[in-house]
């Protein structure tokens, strides 16, 4: 290909994106600019500043997403996979020896850090539509609402999906007997939660270092992942002893 097909055929970063996003569909623009103030790929610029990411520049990316949603492997051990790569020698092993199960150290339906990126969704419902949606009447809705379990933004139709998954959840745990009210608890624990992440990807968010707003999502989601699966497991440990 002459020079110029070869700079006809690089991509900018929204298309880069777009490609990406039909294998990883919570893939967000933060993350492919963090993954460049990492190292992990450098595109190219043009005079005016605009990135230009080659064929390989995506496949590279592919790579490292992969190694990181499959594998759950550290940016360190997946700039090592990659600097191996460049260098034309086989990449470190994902593991050797005998292994206990993936179930095991990430059990099945524990959530992913992607699982936490920012919600691209632009559902919005009304009351009426949630009820329907979720199935609930709006006398439980009212008291979902009274506990802070679903909070309505302003507007005509202030609900979204998450509401819709709360107001379902709740409605199958009172089948239980388990009212809104018992659900405090849940709130008071994830708010706590939110602040342990807070506390962690506040000041990375406010540093002037480049990448610093990808590299903030990734350790919330990241966090908040670890900080479920803790969660869960926990529950499962002490429901153990009942029995």
């Amino acid at each position: 290909m002459t020079e110029a097909g070869a700079a006809q055929a690089r991509m900018n970063i929204g298309e880069v994106h777009a490609a990406l996003r039909e294998e990883f569909p919570s893939l967000l623009l933060s993350k492919l600019r963090y993954f460049e103030a990492e190292g992990l790929v450098v595109p190219t610029r043009t005079p005016s500043g605009y990135r230009k990411y080659s064929s390989d520049d995506v496949e590279r990316l592919r790579t490292a997403l992969v190694l990181q949603r499959d594998h759950h492997l550290p940016l360190k051990i997946i700039k090592e996979h990659l600097d191996a790569m460049d260098r034309g020698l086989e990449p470190p092993a994902l593991s050797s020896g005998p292994r206990v199960p993936r179930l095991v150290l990430a059990p099945d339906g524990a959530p992913s850090s992607e699982t936490f990126a920012t919600d691209g969704s632009t559902l919005r419902l009304t009351r009426r539509e949630l009820c329907a949606a979720a199935e609930v009447d709006e006398a439980l809705l009212d008291d979902l609402e009274s506990y802070g379990l679903v909070v309505p933004r302003p507007g005509s139709a202030p609900y979204d999906n998450d509401a819709i998954v709360i107001a379902r959840t709740a409605a199958e745990l009172a089948s239980f007997g388990i009212e809104p009210r018992h659900l405090r608890a849940f709130k008071t624990a994830a708010d706590r939660e939110v602040g342990l992440v807070e506390q962690v990807a506040a000041p990375i968010r406010r540093s002037r270092e480049r990448g610093a707003e990808g590299r903030a999502e990734e350790v919330t989601g990241q966090i908040a992942a670890l900080s479920v699966r803790l969660h869960a497991t926990l529950v499962r440990v002490g429901l153990r002893r009942l029995r």
